[in-house]
């Protein structure tokens, strides 16, 4: 098939089996080979008193800064720097406290070698992950992981594929193999998320999303039924919280209450709101976190929860669009 005549989609799909195949093996590959070197690597990040500095050129670079990010976002503070800028004064970020990790499928990038000299003076500590375990880089490291594949996908064998997906892996690897040592959680994830969906379910709390002062519903034990409902209506919750001296909750007031005393030969004019309310209705607190008053709403089949303290004040209410709004649900 020359450079010009289109590829059939069936060479197309097996093609691409064919690179998936490969760089699946590589993984595989992997597996066999960890051992102590890895974990001695783990225990080395572990005891270090400064950050990871990730490093590599070309495509080594894109996956070094791909293993940095996701070092840092499960709880090892971790950076990538480039060797090209590091021989130009970008070495300075880089401290004796500091465990440098190097990528290099060759383990002979001149733009590395060139600094690995400077950072063992610094007395920094130098973990490779290099394709060739008899180069230089790896010899020069205080460990050295091993990323070496069979074949690359690339049908010329030149694009480096299934060594950056080697080296992604261990990579992977060893990152989450340090959030497990540090006991690093979902909450704490969340805390370096916090504009996304997991953040907003592990972080955001009833008192962030509650209705306050004089946007919460609330009328005494002693108003007429009348007055509940004009409470209700002004503040748009579908419900009052009934309560007693110093905000003392006694019950709840809903549009469900209001049905059940139609239903009954009561004076509405004349009746009181303590009649017809409900007694000891389902409260949350607003230091519990937002997603647990979804999981209580769902639970008990209610749309509304009265904000208490630990003295049973009233402090707020949220009602499910209030949870909608903020994206905990």
């Amino acid at each position: 098939m020359n450079a010009t005549e289109p590829m059939s989609n069936r060479n197309a799909l097996d093609l691409a089996r064919q690179v998936l195949s490969i760089e699946a093996k590589a993984i595989e590959a992997l597996i066999a080979r960890l051992d102590d070197k890895f974990t001695s690597a783990l225990q080395l990040i572990l005891h270090c008193r400064g950050r990871v500095v990730v490093s590599g050129m070309g495509k080594s670079g894109h996956i070094a800064r791909k293993i940095a990010s996701t070092m840092a976002s499960t709880g090892t503070p971790a950076f990538f720097v480039h060797p090209g800028e590091a021989s130009h004064g970008d070495l300075g970020m880089i401290t004796d406290h500091d465990v440098l990790i190097a990528l290099s499928n060759s383990g002979e990038s001149p733009e590395l070698l060139t600094i690995v000299p400077i950072i063992k003076r610094k007395g920094a500590k130098l973990i490779s992950m290099t394709g060739n375990p008899a180069s230089t880089l790896a010899r020069e490291a205080d460990v050295h992981l091993d990323a070496s594949v069979a074949q690359e996908a690339c049908p010329l064998g030149l694009a480096p594929t299934a060594s950056t997906t080697a080296a992604l892996a261990l990579g992977d690897a060893l990152a989450i193999a340090l959030l497990d040592a540090r006991g690093f959680g979902a909450e704490d994830f969340a805390r370096s998320h916090p504009g996304g969906a997991l953040g907003r379910r592990l972080l955001v709390h009833v008192g962030d999303l509650m209705h306050r002062g004089d946007a919460l519903p609330k009328v005494p034990d002693t108003a007429l039924l009348t007055e509940a409902l004009l409470e209700m209506s002004r503040k748009g919750l579908g419900m009052t919280a009934v309560v007693g001296d110093a905000d003392r909750l006694l019950g709840l007031f809903t549009d469900g209450d209001l049905r059940r005393a139609l239903d009954k030969t009561l004076d509405i004019r004349a009746a009181k709101v303590a009649e017809v309310m409900t007694r000891n209705p389902r409260t949350i607190g607003p230091e519990k976190l937002a997603a647990e008053a979804v999981q209580m709403m769902d639970q008990h089949k209610i749309n509304g929860l009265l904000v208490v303290d630990a003295d049973g004040r009233l402090v707020g209410a949220l009602n499910m669009h209030d949870l909608l709004r903020a994206g905990v649900v």
